[in-house]
């Protein structure tokens, strides 16, 4: 298998897994909602840096630890659960606060630098973007091909993809956003997205490795 044959058939996978809606879609809507355009594209790039990052990590082979190691697996999915159980239950209460429209703090970042930071480390502590790279790299490597080079080029692969979905998310939610950040919508807005992220939480925590 040459490296573009690689790399076509990752795409496809991974063309799948992006569209199946998951804690980064509902991350991603939350900050295309209640911040700027350019806050929830940075979002979206945190999250395509966490991507490459699990890539590099399953190319030298670190992310086999993840799947070997109960420990390290039980310790990442605790502190991934308990990461998103604090961004879900403050998107509810600030739902309930007077006025409250969740257009600042954690849940929807004010700066571009924060809505980058929130969307890496939600990627980084999620152990299941851990082990789909550690399952999925090892498959498309080809013999001729430097393990380096390929935990870069297939998380690329995917980003391209991810970023295409995230835009059409973002510009599809920014026209609209008028209607959306009325206050009911946004505090109606901020109680789903919060359970919704709630149900992420357990789903990671009860997980097996």
């Amino acid at each position: 298998m040459s490296i573009s044959d690689s790399l076509l058939q990752f795409a496809l996978v991974a063309a799948l897994l992006t569209v199946i809606p998951g804690m980064d879609t509902v991350l991603v809507l939350r900050t295309a909602i209640s911040g700027s355009r350019g806050s929830a594209f940075a979002t979206a790039a945190g999250i395509c840096t966490g991507t490459v990052f699990w890539g590099l990590a399953a190319a030298v082979g670190a992310s086999a630890l993840l799947a070997a190691s109960e420990t390290a697996f039980t310790v990442l999915k605790v502190a991934g659960a308990c990461y998103m159980a604090w961004l879900a239950v403050s998107m509810i209460i600030r739902s309930f606060r007077p006025g409250a429209t969740g257009e600042t703090g954690p849940t929807g970042p004010a700066s571009p630098r924060a809505a980058w930071l929130a969307g890496t480390t939600t990627s980084l502590l999620n152990p299941k973007v851990g082990v789909f790279y550690m399952a999925m790299i090892p498959q498309f490597l080809p013999p001729e091909a430097p393990p380096l080079l390929m935990g870069v080029l297939l998380p690329l692969v995917h980003n391209v993809e991810g970023m295409a979905w995230f835009a059409v998310i973002i510009l599809a939610t920014h026209h609209a956003r008028r209607w959306l950040r009325s206050p009911a919508v946004a505090k109606t807005t901020d109680r789903v997205a919060g359970v919704v992220l709630l149900g992420f939480a357990a789903k990671i925590a009860t997980s097996k490795a």
